[in-house]
């Protein structure tokens, strides 16, 4: 773990009295009616805000929020975010109009210490996502020195958060920094049996995970969307389920390297079933190898349930990211509810991956029981599978 922190230029140390600070946040929060409906990515912020503006800086947050894919989305302003940091901060934010140009400079320009600016959601520029040195550079242009503290995009190369780095002098931000620290148990010596939990909808966005954790985990639970995928690898019927045909034949490879490797990959036995995604929809249990055609998969079933607890109660660690269904909707929430359950109630140190995981832990009542959640999904793998995070080496001396 040192070897992480070892030359992390830190908040803490950087000079920012009169300086204009910019802040990349991890603002991409959901929102419900034009209203953020969980708002603990924003707090989580808190830290390194709090200590910067009391030290005198004057702030610039740079966010991005879903993936208007370098159009203006008025869905997707972050008017909403602002008013709700106001709100939670209890300090003034000035929200602009755009994230460059010379009106955004000179608002920026005219503000004073202690002044906060949150400008608009940088993927409304096509730049940004291709990590365009230009764009980097005007955005750079903005302050004085640069604090990554959006941990949730520590693994994108983007302009805001591995560009900008060329131009000012960069540090780590407090979460950042209390990322790295929780997490360094599960990357030097995790205490084993070590499990890890994939769900979510998407096998293509773990399927590069789950080959790298093989050799670091004992055992892998294989729930959510990402199961179908598998179940079809294994050769059974899988309805209207979403699979990736395109994966299929990587999956069979990973199984029998898991195999080899003598990882225990565990998929559903039974699954919670319908004929589409709606909280009125007729739900039934069926054995996972056989779903009729017209019904698509919508969690797992109770016996699947039972098999996982039974697996999570034997391991010492436990990483989880990707819900169990579609727990949004409530008969397809019980087996992401029972994961959560069993993970609160387990004396093994446990983290949560982020994102929808730990949006849906928090909902159901469960987060005090967990040991860690982190910020971020796709990083939080990422470090996991111990891989290099390009946003987090920029910030080394």
């Amino acid at each position: 773990m040192d070897g992480l922190l070892s030359g992390l230029w830190c908040v803490q140390d950087a000079t920012v009295e009169g300086k204009t600070v910019l802040v990349r946040v991890d603002y991409n929060v959901p929102l419900k009616d034009r209203d953020v409906s969980d708002d603990a990515r924003i707090k989580s912020s808190f830290p390194t805000l709090m200590g910067l503006l009391d030290r005198g800086a004057k702030l610039v947050l740079l966010s991005h929020l879903g993936r208007p894919e370098g159009k203006v989305v008025p869905e997707l302003c972050l008017d909403p975010v602002g008013q709700r940091l106001q709100a939670l901060l209890n300090h003034p934010v000035r929200k602009l109009d755009d994230c460059v140009g010379e009106e955004v400079k000179q608002a920026i320009d005219d503000g004073e210490a202690g002044d906060l600016f949150l400008l608009e959601n940088l993927r409304f520029h096509p730049e940004e996502t291709a990590n365009d040195s230009q764009f980097a550079r005007r955005l750079a242009a903005l302050g004085d020195l640069y604090v990554n503290d959006a941990f949730a995009t520590l693994h994108r190369a983007h302009a805001s958060t591995l560009g900008i780095s060329d131009y000012l002098p960069a540090y780590a931000g407090m979460l950042v920094q209390k990322e790295i620290e929780a997490l360094s148990c599960l990357i030097d010596e995790p205490k084993r049996p070590y499990l890890a939990i994939i769900g979510g909808k998407k096998a293509k966005s773990k399927l590069q995970a789950l080959r790298d954790l093989l050799d670091r985990v004992d055992v892998v639970l294989v729930g959510g969307g990402v199961a179908f995928t598998f179940l079809r690898a294994k050769g059974y019927l899988v309805g209207d389920s979403v699979v990736d045909e395109s994966l299929v034949e990587e999956i069979k490879e990973l199984i029998r390297t898991a195999y080899e490797k003598g990882v225990l990959i565990l998929l559903p036995r039974d699954v919670v079933i319908a004929q589409e995604i709606s909280a009125t929809a007729e739900a039934v249990t069926c054995r996972a190898e056989r779903i009729p055609p017209g019904w698509m998969g919508l969690d797992i079933g109770p016996e699947t349930m039972r098999k996982f607890r039974e697996q999570i109660a034997e391991a010492n660690t436990v990483v989880w990211t990707g819900p169990m269904g579609a727990f949004e909707i409530e008969q397809f929430s019980h087996g992401t509810r029972a994961i959560a359950e069993t993970l609160a109630n387990s004396d093994a140190f446990t983290v949560v991956g982020g994102g929808e995981t730990g949006e849906a832990v928090t909902k159901m009542g469960q987060a005090d029981g967990i040991s860690y959640i982190s910020t971020g999904g796709g990083a939080c793998l990422a470090l996991l599978r111990g891989k290099s995070l390009p946003a987090l080496e920029a910030l080394r001396g």
